[in-house]
């Protein structure tokens, strides 16, 4: 039965999906892209990054090294590494790296 429900999960995700990649083609056809739309694809990425930093960062507490330095840390990888880069993916993944090691060996508890 689990398999069969993996199954049917699977097939609904891909349809309901499909059908939201598919829709803008069929309400828009051929015509252009909204002046709208097309601001909005430019600036929500950068906002949605940035309500996203916000996010991770509100709960950091000054308290103790531990509890602030490795975020701090990561999130400065982050950005060298993408201004060195240009590789959003490379600085996600060191970024992550940092954080983890910092928190596992350097500031363990």
């Amino acid at each position: 039965m689990d398999k069969l429900y993996s199954i049917e999960a699977i097939a609904i995700m891909a349809a309901v999906t499909a059908v939201l990649r598919f829709l803008p083609f069929s309400v828009l056809g051929n015509r252009r892209t909204p002046a709208l739309i097309t601001y909005l694809g430019n600036v929500l990425p950068y906002a949605i990054m940035g309500m996203l930093v916000v996010y991770c960062l509100k709960d950091m507490r000054f308290t103790s090294a531990g509890a602030f330095v490795p975020q701090i840390a990561a999130g400065l990888l982050v950005v060298l590494t993408y201004v060195w880069k240009r590789n959003t993916l490379l600085s996600i993944i060191s970024g992550t790296v940092c954080y983890i090691l910092l928190v596992q060996l350097v500031f363990p508890g």
